[in-house]
């Protein structure tokens, strides 16, 4: 008789696989179709959004939700987070005013105190009065002066590297220094895929592509699902949608209609000089799509820096961000983006790109004129629920009965969605209720930094990237 399994996951993204290993977590069976041959192949590198300082535009309600997430998700997987602190600016041009930004950030200090006072374990940002520090215009002066600081501990050490760095002139002030960390998803991808393989509660199914789906919930069979691939047909009660921003293919073939947006977006890779000393990663607020976007740099391992541009010539493209139009749930690229998607970047473009990204840093970091292309660029598409497109929490629907699409925008909500799936099968009694519901995965925690450490290197290097992108800036103990 072939197997019925309990849950059946369409996606092996940072959604997919965090809902597969809560799931075994707690000896729930499911079957994870992912059509590459490893998980986690979206951009491998994010902003751990522990405030969502990078959107001076969106809610503090959606702050305080980024912070809660990100902290979640960071106490998961530990081994792919880089703890450096982020520099937040905003150039004299800009509209962007700094009592806003300083307003937000002590909001946040106080939800990120409640945070720890419901679970002292939340406390992996320093202490609340460690979560930011204001930097005047005499106190970057100051700084400036001082010696460089190889590997920085305080947030001081940190600026004093930076500023030295920065024409701090054409900033507002005060600036800040904020304790958003950097995430590698080398690393996650590595620690999930590794902790999948070694559970039985979890058939992974990499290679795998799915062709279809057969609805078959009216056929009073023991099973609600039929899923089928090129070489078998898999039989599911409940069915997971978690197809990042081709979500809507899958709801399509089930004749679901739903509006989403989906927008593809691109950072550069770039080497510059050695440095003396650590530096945060550097935000230049601008408002997205001007000349003047957000810019964004972001130190790495060896002299690798990723670059962001919110400008339509660096990060953002020309019809990059589509809409669903009337029954068409999926909204469709040009084919330029697709075929972007599929890696087809043309070398002159990425030179292209790459060297606009060098030349809007060096409006800040003039010394960063002298960085050259350091690998492909990074790249990928997210879907946007509804028809905002600066909603950044995105977490999980469910449209219909034994059917949950995630929705995440952002993979810190990965954990939230999973843990709202396990409640809503609880709920149509696809498995047991739960009797007593944990924050650890110990599914997670038995893989090793060893494990981990090789088996990113080696998903770095099948994708193109240089391995020493899958090392943490700061090795973790």
């Amino acid at each position: 008789m072939d197997r019925i399994y309990n849950i059946g996951i369409i996606g092996g993204g940072v959604s997919g696989v965090v809902t597969a290993l809560e799931l075994a977590k707690y000896g729930i069976e499911s079957i994870l179709f992912e059509h590459k041959q490893s998980v986690v192949n979206g951009p491998p590198f994010c902003h751990l959004h522990a405030g969502g300082n990078l959107y001076p535009d969106i809610s503090d309600d959606q702050c305080k939700v980024l912070m809660k997430q990100s902290i979640d998700m960071a106490r998961l997987f530990p081994n792919s987070i880089d703890e450096r602190p982020t520099f937040i600016s905003i150039p004299k041009s800009e509209k962007y005013q700094v009592d806003k930004i300083k307003n937000r950030l002590d909001m946040l200090v106080e939800h990120y105190q409640d945070l720890i006072n419901q679970d002292p374990a939340n406390e992996i940002l320093g202490t609340p009065k460690e979560y930011y520090k204001a930097f005047t215009k005499k106190d970057l002066i100051e700084l400036a002066e001082q010696s460089t600081f190889k590997q920085p501990n305080s947030l001081d050490e940190w600026m004093s590297n930076a500023i030295k760095l920065i024409d701090y002139e054409k900033l507002k002030t005060p600036v800040f220094l904020v304790q958003e960390y950097g995430w590698n998803l080398f690393r996650l991808g590595a620690q999930a895929q590794l902790a999948l393989m070694k559970t039985e509660k979890c058939n992974l199914k990499t290679n795998s592509k799915v062709t279809s789906i057969k609805d078959v919930r009216n056929q009073n069979l023991d099973y609600n699902w039929e899923i089928y691939t090129t070489e078998k047909v898999y039989k599911v009660n409940y069915l997971v949608n978690s197809c990042g921003f081709k979500t809507g293919d899958l709801d399509e073939s089930l004749h679901l209609n739903t509006e989403r947006l989906i927008e593809f977006k691109a950072a550069y890779i770039s080497k510059w000089h050695p440095l003396p000393g650590l530096i945060p990663e550097l935000i230049f607020h601008g408002e997205r799509g001007t000349p003047n976007g957000m810019a964004q740099l972001t130190p790495y391992c060896e002299d690798y820096y990723q670059i962001h541009g919110m400008t339509t010539d660096i990060t953002l493209f020309k019809d990059g961000l589509v809409q669903s139009k009337g029954n068409e749930t999926q909204p469709k690229f040009n084919d330029d983006i697709n075929q972007k998607l599929s890696r087809g970047w043309h070398k002159d473009e990425i030179k292209t790109r790459t060297k606009n990204a060098i030349a809007f840093v060096t409006k800040f970091v003039p010394e960063f004129e002298s960085a050259m292309v350091g690998g492909p660029p990074l790249f990928g598409a997210q879907q946007i629920h509804g028809n905002d497109p600066k909603l950044r929490v995105g977490e999980v629907s469910f449209p219909c009965k034994s059917y949950a699409r995630s929705e995440i925008i952002k993979a810190s909500s990965a954990l939230a969605v999973a843990n709202k799936i396990i409640t809503k099968i609880q709920e149509e009694e696809i498995i047991p209720l739960i009797e007593k519901k944990v924050n650890r995965n110990f599914l997670l925690e038995r893989i090793s930094k060893k494990e981990i450490d090789k088996l990113a290197g080696e998903l770095a290097v099948q994708r193109g990237y240089p391995k020493t992108l899958s090392q943490l800036v700061i090795e973790r103990e």
